[in-house]
This record gives structure tokens, sequence and C-alpha cells, in this order.
């Protein structure tokens, strides 16, 4: 088995190198005044990364799901806020392009969706536009379903069909780039008395548009930098032109390709770099301000290797993981994506813990790195669907043949 990248990912994730460099000198600044990092994202687009995964044919770089994940793994060693905030944007790319693709679709809705995307890639490719997703909210407004695999929730949003459009109201919670994306990427259920799966849809809200707001504050304990606000929608009126995915594409792709969400732990993967490689800086006195070479260094050694141990073992189980996404995955990949995701959250905590245990108290002060790091670390415990508790009862249903956890 060969895991290691191939030449083209080899050459993304250097560009990917190459920008987050540019990251870390702002990162400070960003999570102390909880501001949104545009100069970052001018930088990703001013490097083309911004259409990493829309396809060549449409003048992106042609990223797929794997390789999204290794690129996003080095954009979080400059600014974990900002890799995660671009996740959202590059999974939506990904869900019109590649994933649609393998998807069941009627022939006129193919043909219909080969417009629209069409259309959003270029926005993308030509003015830059990127994309933030209101999954979240913050009451289960809608009852639980269980012909939903991967959350097992349905949402409160919703869509009244009107001439030309829909009419949307709902409220969001957590909304990554609230206010800073040009679009939303937006699921709502659309009134009606069809089956539920069938009255998803996926959205493309502007930010400007009437009825859009994004009220409250935003001063969490990590991942400052991602502004995640609520988002209000109010009356809004959305074109018909703005679906993201064909009517019920939404729902079917949540339960054909349920590693959508393991991409936000190549995030935390590259975070976990980030501290051991600023660890091993600190002790070492190659770090910017950081003491003379730590005189205790081979006495922390084994440490060091048990956080090198606990970053390579997450990192082969991810790789494998992403190596086997695909639409219609067979449950030893949903399970080992599952094992993945509750590994990386464990090791990301432990690791950035540890740099700052290693490298002593001065490590403690803000004018390093670390304390960031341990911050948003503790953000990998939230990310759904596959929380810890949520992974472990899946898997123990799986093993025991209860079905629940692939339906």
């Amino acid at each position: 088995m060969d895991l290691q990248p191939s030449s083209r990912q080899r050459e993304l994730i250097a560009l990917a190198r190459r920008s987050a460099e540019r990251f870390v000198p702002r990162a400070e600044r960003h999570d102390r005044e909880a501001s949104f990092p545009f100069d970052d994202y001018a930088d990703l687009r001013a490097d083309g990364l911004l259409g990493l995964c829309v396809p060549e044919r449409y003048g992106g770089l042609g990223a797929d799901y794997e390789t999204y994940c290794l690129v996003s793994e080095q954009l979080a060693q400059g600014n974990a806020s900002t890799a995660l905030t671009f996740n959202m944007h590059c999974l939506t790319m990904l869900m019109m392009g590649p994933i649609a693709d393998a998807m069941a679709m009627p022939p006129a809705a193919r043909e219909r969706h080969e417009k629209l995307r069409a259309a959003k890639y270029r926005e993308v490719v030509e003015e830059g536009v990127f994309y933030g997703q209101p999954h979240s909210e913050p009451v289960e407004q809608g009852e639980t379903d269980t012909t939903l695999a991967v959350g097992g929730r349905r949402f409160g949003t919703t869509a009244r069909k009107v001439d030309g459009g829909y009419v949307v109201n709902g409220r969001k919670f957590f909304v990554s780039l609230g206010g800073a994306a040009p679009y939303y990427a937006t699921p709502a259920i659309r009134l009606g008395e069809e089956p539920w799966i069938e009255r998803t849809l996926y959205l493309q809200i502007p930010k400007d548009a009437p009825g859009v707001s994004f009220p409250g504050d935003w001063d969490p304990m990590g991942m400052r930098a991602t502004v995640s606000r609520d988002m209000v929608l109010e009356d809004v009126f959305v074109a018909d032109d703005a679906e993201v995915l064909p009517p019920g594409l939404f729902g079917a792709m949540y339960n054909a390709f349920p590693h959508l969400f393991l991409s936000f732990s190549a995030t935390f993967l590259g975070l976990m770099q980030a501290a051991y490689d600023g660890a091993l800086a600190y002790l070492t006195g190659a770090m910017p301000g950081a003491p003379a070479p730590h005189t205790g260094m081979a006495a922390k050694g084994p440490a060091i290797a048990d956080m090198l141990f606990a970053i390579e073992a997450a990192r082969a189980l991810y790789y494998r993981a992403i190596s086997e996404a695909q639409v219609g995955a067979p449950p030893g990949a949903v399970q080992r994506a599952r094992a993945a995701h509750v590994t990386v959250q464990r090791a990301v905590v432990a690791v950035t813990q540890e740099a700052i245990r290693l490298c002593g108290g001065r490590a403690f002060l803000k004018r390093y790195p670390f304390e960031r790091y341990a911050r948003d670390a503790r953000a990998a415990a939230l990310m759904r669907p596959w929380t810890q508790e949520l992974a472990m009862q899946q898997a123990w249903e799986a093993a025991l043949g209860l079905g629940r956890a692939e339906r």
C-alpha cells in the first residue's frame, strides 16, 4: 500500500505551505482581535487556492477530496482558524463538483446543475468569491429523522416555493465567516408534503441579500478568527438559479458520502504539527524570542518522541481514511473515518497541551503561539457529526449489527 502523495498533490501541498508561511505573522493579531483574516484570503486568492477544488475544466486547480485534506493540513500550520473557514468553502466546491458527479441524478437535473455550477465556479475563479456553510442551528426545531444517517437530525430553516425561487426563513448558529463571505451555501427544507429527504435544498444566499443579518458578538475561547456569528434569515428571496445542488440531493449526499465531515480533522492534524514544530523550535532556541537552547533538552527527549508518535499515528489513520472516501463507501471505511476523526480530536488536545508543559512556564505567555494552539485544539471535540460520544455509540451499534449507524 502506497499512501505517499502524488506528484500533483506534492505541488499543491508546497503551494499551500508557502501561503501558510504568510499567515503566521498575522495569526496572533487576528486571534487577539477575533477578526476575520481577510489578508489570508487575499493570499489564497492570489495563489489560486480559492479555486483549489474547482475542476480544471472550469479554470480551477482540480483538487479532489483527498487532495483538499492534504492541503488543508498545511494551511492550518499557518493559522488554524483560516484553515477551518477555508474548509467550508472547499466543501461547497466539492459538493457541487466531483461528489455531485458521483451521485445518481436524472439527466435533466444533471444538465441543469452543470449550467448552474459553471456560473458559480466562474465567480470563484474570476472574481475570487468564497462560501460559508451555515449548517448548524441553535435549537433542533425539526424532528429527529432516522433516514438522515449523518447527523440524524432535521433542521428548521424553511423555504417556501414562489414564482422564480424560494422565500427562506430560519436562524443558523456558529456560522463561520459570518458576515465575511460573499455567499453562504445554506441548507433549508422546502415546505410541502413529499418525503423529507426529497425536500432538502442547498441554496446560495448572498450576505447582502435583504433579510440576511449576522447579529451578536463573537468572543470565543478558541478559533477566534473564524468569526462564527449567528445568521438570521427573514423572508429572504432566493432565485431558482441559486440552487447549489439540485433539490433533494443535499439530504441524499449526506447519507451517501459521510466522509464529508472528516475534512474538519485536517485542520487539527495541521495544528498538532504546528505545536510539535513550535516546541522543537522553542527548546532549541530557534523560535524568535525563545530563551537559549533548553538545558534539559536531552531529558525531554522521550516526551518529544511521544508527541511525534501521537501525530504520526493519527496521520496514518487519517490518511487511510481520506484515501477511502467515496460515494457509497463500505461500512468498514466509514468506521475508519469515525475512528480517524476521534483519534485526531483526542490527539490534538494532548499534543498542544504537552507542547506547553515541555517548554515550561514562559511558553504560557501570549507572546508565544502555544496558548493559542491549545485553545484552538479544544474546538476539535465540537466538530460534528462524529463527536467522540456519537462516534463510539455508532461504532458499538454497527459492531452489534444493529444497523442504525449505516442506515
